[in-house]
């Protein structure tokens, strides 16, 4: 992605904040979340649904291989002004239907008043309170917090 037209969204300094945000939620579950931000498609995802994309993002990342099978993905695909929530098969087994949807309404609420990061780190803070309830801590961080940005 081009630094010109992340910046348009989102500075330096805010992916630190959503990469520190992840890492202070992470202290109390063994959920694991990521943030990737895209700004298109590639021509073959083309007619890709956006969970199909977000599904294929997810394990391009490995988040199927957490110990747990307790990954949370917010993928962001910026050209479409669109994002979607994907969560593995451990969370699926405890958290009830429309908990993702939830969530994604709130980071909505934020996304339409041009407050980019703070919907993302919303997101991110009520992921890592359904987790906690679910997958407590007892455990080391498995993935990187880093937001991944292509």
């Amino acid at each position: 992605m081009s630094a010109r037209f992340l910046k348009k969204y989102l500075s330096d300094e805010d992916l630190k904040t959503i990469a520190a945000t992840i890492a202070d939620v992470e202290r109390t579950t063994n959920g694991q979340i990521r943030v990737s931000i895209r700004q298109r498609r590639h021509w073959r995802e083309r007619k890709l649904t956006l969970h199909e994309l977000a599904v294929q993002e997810f394990h391009r990342l490995g988040m199927q291989n957490t110990k747990h099978r307790t990954g949370v993905m917010i993928l962001l695909l910026m050209s479409e002004r669109k994002f979607h929530i994907v969560a593995d098969r451990g969370i699926h087994e405890k958290v009830k239907d429309g908990t993702w949807e939830s969530v994604a309404g709130e980071m909505a609420h934020h996304f339409k008043a041009g407050n980019f990061c703070e919907g993302i780190c919303s997101g991110i803070r009520e992921a890592g309170k359904i987790l906690a309830a679910y997958f407590p801590k007892d455990g080391e961080s498995e993935l990187s917090n880093d937001v991944v940005v292509s």
